[in-house]
């Protein structure tokens, strides 16, 4: 059996991510370990992998345009959703769908959301990598009672990026996530649609959570629990299969899991060119047969499926536990079809330029620590437990500020997000920071015992923020603070 114990020291002993061989080092090491036998049975209503097809979020239209704003409305309900074949499952939805309906933005030109809450308790929404007023964040302070309605303005003053809308209700925001209030929001600009990069149906999120299902078919919620997650959704489908044509394909891959930390790679080794993460385009791609994904996390790849033959497949696979290999292991088949036509798109040597980075003016240490198993439920940053009343941070605007922030448990994985900025990781403790996360980011993994060094400038708005851990359950135990801008 696959412990939580066992798995999680597998990755502290692994060399994770910014030691000597990177991620690669460590997905080799990964592949290297036996699998974990299957010891629970799935639900019978989980399918065979690959039996489901794919389906892709829809866009989301406005209501109303004017020159300088588009208005949406969505509305958080119940819904039963046919998820595994045949049944159906009980799930929170915005717009009904799970995931939600992507919203597909600009840089500059604002969006305004009217959000209707019908379930029978308080949710907030939250723009996650977004840059909005206190009031349009969503961070939980400020929620939307059963039966009401709150409308968030969110400007678009930043450049192009993979964002995410989640609740974020203090207290409920693990189980209202982990039930489905999650959606995609795309941000594009000048800088992105100048580049000859896959688009329109070649343009494709790939929305990853795990999920708990009991006998009928019903999502089953107990928090931190990382043993029993073991059904994989892709944009809410099981292990589905997935058409492609044999030309390249832009894939956005979001983790929306509250957990589970994804270490993919495709079964033949095949190569994805990773040109973005958190924060939009990195610099130049990146090539790699493996990619990490924590909670919260985005990463963009394209893969150029011309290199395998017309009615061959290859299936995307997970490499990190917990959980049974033949029921996590797999995440979505790519069954590869003739090109329609003559694939015209490219990846360029050089994808966008980086601000040039500041002198920090202000160095911290943040340190991110949990109960180890067995001897309690609570998590805490700098030794301290979350209390909405409390100022944990007080930062001056326009100032740039390093942060180092510190895993100091022996077992367990963490990840941090900021709210308000992308930053840019500088580090691994003494060993450089993997080219995957060059570019700008918002969430950042660190395994038990590591330290990442980051830097973020605080120039667009004044007020109070949450920064937390991204495994959900951990901040919803306990794992948040929140910084002031003065």
């Amino acid at each position: 059996m696959s412990t939580r114990r066992q798995l999680l020291r597998l990755g502290a002993a692994s060399g994770i991510l910014g030691a000597t061989g990177g991620l690669a080092s460590l997905a080799d090491r990964l592949a290297d370990t036996p699998a974990a036998a299957a010891t629970v049975a799935p639900p019978a209503a989980v399918p065979a992998p690959f039996t489901v097809p794919l389906t892709v979020p829809q866009t989301l239209r406005p209501v109303r345009r004017t020159a300088t704003t588009d208005y949406y409305s969505v509305t958080m309900h119940r819904r039963r959703l046919e998820i595994l074949p045949g049944t159906r499952t009980e799930v929170y939805t915005y717009n009904g769908d799970l995931p939600g309906p992507t919203i597909r933005a600009r840089s500059g030109r604002r969006v305004v959301v009217q959000q209707r809450n019908r379930l029978d308790m308080p949710t907030a929404v939250h723009l996650h990598g977004g840059a909005a007023t206190p009031g349009d964040d969503g961070s939980g302070g400020v929620t939307i009672a059963p039966g009401e309605e709150r409308v968030y303005a969110y400007p678009n003053h930043q450049p192009h990026a993979t964002l995410w809308m989640h609740d974020h209700t203090h207290h409920m925001e693990a189980e209202h996530l982990y039930r489905g209030l999650s959606s995609l929001y795309l941000l594009t600009d000048a800088t992105e649609e100048a580049l000859p990069l896959p688009r329109g149906s070649f343009d494709v999120p790939l929305v990853l959570r795990d999920a708990h299902f009991d006998a009928d078919a019903q999502l089953v919620w107990t928090m931190d629990d990382v043993e029993n997650r073991n059904t994989i959704l892709v944009n809410g489908r099981p292990t589905p299969r997935f058409q492609v044509q044999a030309r390249r394909y832009r894939l956005r891959l979001i983790n929306s899991s509250n957990m589970r930390i994804f270490l993919l790679r495709l079964a033949d080794s095949g190569i994805f060119n990773v040109i973005g993460s958190d924060g939009g385009l990195l610099e130049a791609p990146v090539d790699t047969s493996y990619l990490l994904l924590s909670p919260g996390e985005r990463l963009e790849v394209v893969v150029d499926f011309a290199r395998y033959a017309p009615g061959s497949s290859v299936v995307l696979e997970n490499l990190m536990g917990p959980g049974p290999t033949d029921q996590v292991g797999q995440v979505m088949r790519f069954d590869v079809v003739p090109a329609a036509a003559r694939d015209r798109s490219a990846v360029p040597a050089r994808l966008r330029t980086l601000p040039t980075l500041p002198t920090p003016t202000v160095r911290r240490q943040v340190e991110l620590r949990m109960d180890e198993p067995g001897t309690g439920h609570r998590a805490y940053i700098d030794g301290k437990v979350f209390d909405p009343a409390r100022i944990d941070t007080t930062i001056a605007w326009g100032t740039t500020e390093e942060w180092t922030v510190t895993n100091a448990n022996t077992t367990i994985p963490h990840n941090f997000h900021m709210h308000l900025v992308q930053f840019r990781v500088l580090d691994r403790g003494p060993n450089p920071a993997d080219p995957t996360e060059s570019g700008l980011k918002d969430t950042v993994t660190i395994f038990p015992g590591q330290s990442v060094r980051l830097q973020a400038t605080f120039n667009t708005w004044r007020g109070v923020y949450p920064y937390h851990c991204h495994m959900v359950d951990h901040s919803g135990m306990g794992m948040m603070a929140q910084f002031r801008v003065v």
